[in-house]
């Protein structure tokens, strides 16, 4: 049976969900990248909620907020275990 997937945390920008993402697949972490872009409202929902948002598994949760938090400052990723 599959883990059931949880929201992580809501992406700043298009730039960050594939960084972020390449950075998960590369440490085979499970992960899910949502966008919210409708193109019926034309990204409306993009500037209310956000880019879109990350979900994972519950045991890599705070794994994937460390990493994005290194991100997000700019530091090396070298230094998440």
């Amino acid at each position: 049976m599959r883990e059931e997937y949880k929201k992580v945390s809501t992406l700043e920008n298009e730039i960050e969900a594939r960084l972020l993402d390449s950075v998960l697949n590369e440490r085979n972490i499970p992960h899910l990248i949502i966008s919210h872009y409708d193109t019926a409202y034309d990204g409306l929902y993009q500037t209310q909620k956000g880019w879109g948002y990350i979900s994972a598994p519950g045991a890599y949760l705070e794994k994937i907020r460390e990493i994005i938090s290194y991100l997000r400052k700019g530091s090396n990723l070298d230094d998440v275990s």
